[in-house]
């Protein structure tokens, strides 16, 4: 039963005092804890408000006088201060909360432990915030600052025309998706180039995957022997790094002293293919390319789910008289989808975003007429061109967003609705 003065105790008075961090736990006789609330409040105020100031007032106005205020450092420390808020935001809505909870305990009944088993109950709830707490905090500086600086890039007029500190930059808003839609130079490159980057995603992803997937069933055939070598050999591809085997398949296809042109189809045929000169055959080299690269991985996921599989299930099918096909169908391709499904999915979200590939075969090339991205670049690509090559920060920044948007809308829903992970009682 709780004492009548717990029963006293005003708990709306408890959370309006914490409206002052600190103020609502020393009213709930929680002295240390409101003690630690008011300091880090205070130190917080005297530390930052300076930080927060100029922060702010950058954030808006990216500055009035040119070659004294940098448009860049005033949007970083406008992105910094946004930071700070938000944390001071969790932490003052932390102070309420458990200036209400307490007040609300105190008024049930609950009674108090002492110090020594106060602070072990304090140590074991804050425990898990303490461990993830660095990782956090480093997260958002290296990870989640980046992206927001080049969010906002993307609604400024940052050029190498008007690049700081010479210049200020100005906030235009959607000006920038705006051309992207409009200018025809821009909305021409853009669409040619996301519609190849989705045909590219779709095309070298499927293949390296129905590639893998037909080698992994073959191999596992009981009637196959020498697996082990088998499957040594066609993983060996995984094993050399990536941009070394893209740079030997660039000689390779390479138009003029290329071993494919050179060696195979001009013997045979008495002329050769323009691999690196015409877009065409440029994407079909990179697809096979790509083919080749990541397969080996798929395979090895493969190998090991179909290794997993009950042969009693083979067995139950075959007693069934179904064929091979149908066993396939029915009891292979269910669990191999089940068991990678979500790997396979960051494979297609991997080659969306597969940089490396499209630089070091040809730089994004060859040309094409009346655009600014070769005829190999996909988004990512084309970004890097834009930024590195050209200085279109701004609009390279707009692209980069929605790269961004469509992978991760992309992503949500793939998983959303992979069987993998629904719990065990939705199957």
């Amino acid at each position: 039963m709780a004492s009548s003065k717990s029963r006293e105790h005003n708990v709306k008075l408890a959370t309006i005092l914490s409206l002052i961090p600190g103020l609502g736990q020393l009213y709930n006789k929680r002295y240390i804890k409101g003690s630690i609330f008011l300091i880090i409040s205070l130190a917080f105020s005297i530390v930052f408000y300076d930080i927060l100031n100029i922060g702010y007032w950058g954030l808006f106005t990216l500055g009035t006088i040119p070659t004294v205020d940098d448009s860049r450092v005033l949007l970083s420390q406008g992105i910094i201060a946004l930071i700070l808020t938000s944390f001071a935001l969790t932490f003052y809505i932390a102070n309420l909360v458990d200036a209400n909870r307490d007040a609300q305990k105190i008024k049930d009944g609950f009674k108090r432990g002492n110090l020594r088993e106060t602070i072990r109950d304090a140590w074991d709830t804050a425990f898990p915030y303490v461990l993830t707490g660095p990782g956090l905090v480093l997260l958002v500086f290296v990870v989640i600052f980046p992206l927001l600086f080049m969010a906002f890039l993307a609604f400024t007029n940052y050029t190498l025309m008007n690049s700081p500190p010479k210049n200020l930059l100005e906030w235009v808003g959607f000006e920038n998706f705006k051309s992207l839609l409009t200018v025809p130079i821009w909305r021409n490159t853009f669409f040619s180039v996301l519609a190849w980057t989705l045909i590219w995603t779709f095309v070298a992803t499927t293949l390296q995957i129905g590639l893998a997937m037909y080698l992994a069933v073959i191999v596992n055939d009981s009637r196959m022997r020498f697996k082990r070598l088998i499957r040594t050999v066609l993983i060996l591809p995984w094993a050399v790094p990536g941009f070394v085997t893209i740079l030997i398949f660039s000689a390779l296809f390479n138009d003029n002293f290329g071993a494919i042109n050179r060696d195979i189809l001009m013997p045979l045929f008495g002329s050769g293919i323009p691999w690196l000169s015409d877009p065409f055959w440029a994407k079909v080299a990179l697809i096979a390319i790509q083919i080749w690269l990541g397969f080996p991985f798929v395979f090895a996921l493969f190998t090991g789910v179909l290794q997993s599989i009950s042969s009693e299930w083979y067995e139950a099918a075959d007693m069934d008289g179904a064929s091979r096909f149908q066993k396939f169908r029915n009891i292979t391709f269910p669990h191999l989808m089940f068991a990678t499904a979500p790997l396979l999915i960051l494979q297609y979200a991997q080659n969306f975003n597969n940089f490396n590939i499209i630089y070091l075969f040809n730089q994004g090339g060859p040309a094409v007429k009346n655009q600014n991205a070769g005829g190999t670049d996909i988004l990512i690509s084309w970004v890097y061109d834009l930024t590195f090559e050209s200085s279109q920060f701004s609009i390279a920044a707009a692209i980069s967003l929605i790269l961004g948007l469509i992978v991760a809308v992309f992503a949500f829903f793939q998983f959303r609705k992979t069987a993998s992970f629904k719990e065990e009682g939705e199957m």
